[in-house]
């Protein structure tokens, strides 16, 4: 990493410490984990202490090693064991049992409800895998799923499971052009899609875009399923060659039963294609045995899940989120876990309060983002609607300031819930940084510390450890059973994007780098600032862009706001936020004024923003992050670069418009 020209490259940290919350008596005593020797055990007993992980699932043939670290950095998990994902998530609940217990809530935008027992579950799996091996389909095959929030996606991953064919989900959203790009990289023959689904009340033409991108893959495709989740409300395109209904599959294998492929620890369950540097996809691979065993323990353990709990994580399957804790983990664990296709404001902006009421939800898993939403909507809405069920809350994707973090304690878990703020990655698998809820103290917008077993740590440019209240450079110096083995068919492209900046390969010292900023306070507690190159360098102080953010959240009438670093002729770079007030709130001079000087007061002048621009919206992708580049182009009157992975690209203009009256 580059150092800047007036100091040494190192991060500050200047926010204030922030108050300490403590799970309730009752929450403790009911917790899945409660006892803080968990760490000391996992420490003392690594690696065979992920052991209590691999003990969640059932195993063909159990392992005799739990770590095999002879090549590293391609670390191998329970190397020598057997098992299947499909089986550990479907057919043993119904062989204990839970045949009745519903495993799958699903509701559409109009409100249509579609119920999954786990028998059910195991029928339409079962059967849909039938289908695809007389597609052709066999163990090993790359199958894409390019597919909205409707129950048929997590039938067909574990379809896939099932024989062995590992899925690549492509993300709804994404365009005709990106699902070409990720088929051709995976070399995949198979296509399950379907004709449309509903955003805000319109139906949308999803055939047409999966059409367009299977024109522009350069290899033969076998077959596509087609789903059809619009039936009368369709766009009425014929089936092309090749081409099968979902319903005509299902019905010619009605009743067939496919037994699980035992597969081997290490052999792949998915690739899930993620954002490069390069801007060319890097296809993440994950593993049979590890993943699923993480996935499971931090179900387990971080999400406080039974069996009984009703649970909702409102990421949608195509991001990484929705993979580990929407189906693989949950179902895991034999949870009934909650699946939505609309948006948070549609009907109303009581939606998701409403179907927190309606399944009466034990635990509620979403992003920062949409917390910051609500925020701006104002407490009337979740106040409308009982919620009363909430057992904990979660939060996942991006760092939470402090002030939405209160928000959420107080108006959604009514000061009762316990809250985990985790950070993870796609390539992580799983949750790495997070409170155990029934055993740790909540800090509002400090992650915690790493989970039991994870060697996580903050480090400066050197590779030393800071010293608490500083800032740094998250790493982890130790593997863990959820971690990506490496990038689909790029080994040393692995190596150098995650491994090289803090590895010394010589002394066999390898730390992985996740490429984000971070401060660790004197309880070991882990503060994430954001990536490190949402960095600005004011003078010579690199300020991370989320302490900034926060400042300015904790200005009454704020409720959302990013940050950008612009060119500037004494200082170099200076701090350009745009900001999103609560509803009855005006972004007039004296509001830019308060914003200000809250800044001054929680980081100091050094942190002042240059210029204040409001906006309703901010340029997100369609993961919920916020589109910085964007930003700093508007901020430094460039011309705009690509919006077109915005979910929202017409408000750039808008923004840059209200960017130069300022």
């Amino acid at each position: 990493m580059a150092d800047d020209e007036s100091g040494d490259g190192q991060l500050e940290a200047r926010l204030a410490e922030q108050e300490a919350f403590e799970p309730s008596d009752d929450f403790v005593e009911q917790a899945n984990v409660s006892d803080a020797s968990i760490y000391d055990e996992f420490a003392d007993n690594w690696p065979a202490c992920w052991t209590r992980a691999a003990d969640l699932l059932d195993w063909d043939e159990e392992y005799t090693q739990v770590l095999d670290d002879s090549e590293e950095p391609f670390y191998e998990w329970f190397a020598d064991g057997t098992l299947n994902a499909s089986y550990n998530c479907v057919d043993r609940h119904v062989e204990n049992g839970a045949k009745n217990r519903v495993a799958i809530k699903w509701e559409g935008e109009h409100g249509e409800t579609r119920t999954y027992t786990y028998q059910d579950l195991f029928r339409e799996v079962n059967e849909f895998a039938a289908a695809l091996r007389d597609l052709g389909v066999e163990e090993d095959d790359v199958v894409t799923l390019y597919m909205p929030m409707v129950p048929e996606l997590p039938v067909a991953m574990l379809a896939c499971a099932r024989i062995g064919a590992p899925h690549s989900v492509v993300f709804a959203g994404f365009s005709a052009e990106a699902l070409a790009t990720r088929m051709n990289a995976a070399e995949s023959r198979y296509l399950v899609t379907c004709d449309g689904y509903y955003r805000r009340g319109d139906p949308l033409d999803h055939q047409a875009k999966a059409n367009e991108g299977l024109s522009n893959v350069d290899h033969e495709v076998d077959a596509t399923v087609v789903v059809d989740r619009l039936g009368d409300n369709g766009f009425g395109h014929d089936l092309q060659r090749n081409q099968h209904d979902w319903d005509s599959l299902m019905s010619a294998h009605q009743g067939d039963r496919v037994d699980p492929v035992e597969r081997g620890a290490e052999d792949m369950l998915f690739l899930m294609y993620t954002s490069g540097t390069t801007g060319k996809p890097k296809g993440v691979k994950h593993t049979t045995g590890g993943y699923l065993a993480y996935t499971a323990w931090t179900s387990h353990s971080v999400l406080d899940l039974e069996p009984e709990d009703t649970y909702w994580c409102s990421a949608d399957i195509g991001w990484i989120t929705g993979h580990s804790y929407i189906v693989y983990g949950p179902l895991a664990l034999g949870t009934t876990t909650v699946m939505y296709e609309g948006t948070p404001d549609y009907p109303d902006r009581g939606r998701l309060w409403e179907l927190v009421e309606k399944y009466a939800v034990d635990v509620f898993y979403t992003a920062p983002t949409a917390i910051r939403a609500f925020m701006k909507w104002g407490p009337e809405y979740p106040a409308e609607y009982d919620l009363s069920t909430l057992r904990l809350l979660g939060t996942v994707g991006e760092p939470i300031n402090p002030r939405a973090w209160k928000w959420y304690y107080k108006h959604i878990g009514g000061e009762e819930c316990p809250i985990v703020d985790t950070w993870w990655q796609t390539e992580t698998g799983g949750m790495m940084v997070s409170t155990l809820p029934g055993v740790g103290t909540m800090k509002p917008g400090s992650a915690g510390p790493p989970l039991p077993g994870i060697g996580a740590h903050v480090v400066d440019t050197g590779g030393d450890e800071v010293e608490a209240g500083q800032a740094g450079y998250l790493t982890v110096d130790r593997p863990w059973p959820g971690m990506l083995r490496t990038l689909y068919r790029n080994d040393e492209r692995f190596v150098d994007e995650y491994w090289q900046t803090h590895s010394d390969a010589d002394a066999g010292e390898w730390v992985y780098f996740p490429e984000d900023g971070a401060k660790i306070d004197d309880d070991g507690y882990i503060t994430i600032l954001g990536r490190v190159d949402d960095v600005v360098n004011v003078s010579g102080h690199r300020l991370g862009t989320m302490e900034i953010e926060s400042a300015i959240v904790g200005v009454e009438g704020v409720a959302e706001a990013a940050v950008v670093g612009g060119d500037h002729d004494i200082k170099g770079e200076a701090v350009y936020a745009y900001v999103i007030l609560e509803d009855g709130y005006g972004g007039d001079d004296e509001m830019r004024d308060r914003i200000v000087a809250g800044v001054d007061d929680a980081i100091g002048p050094i942190a002042k923003p240059e210029s204040v621009t409001f906006t309703p919206e901010l340029p997100k992708t369609r993961s919920g992050k916020i589109m910085r580049r964007l930003l700093e182009e508007i901020a430094n009157g460039e011309e705009l670069g690509d919006t077109t992975t915005l979910r929202n690209p017409e408000v750039v203009s808008d923004i840059q418009e209200q960017a130069s009256g300022d």
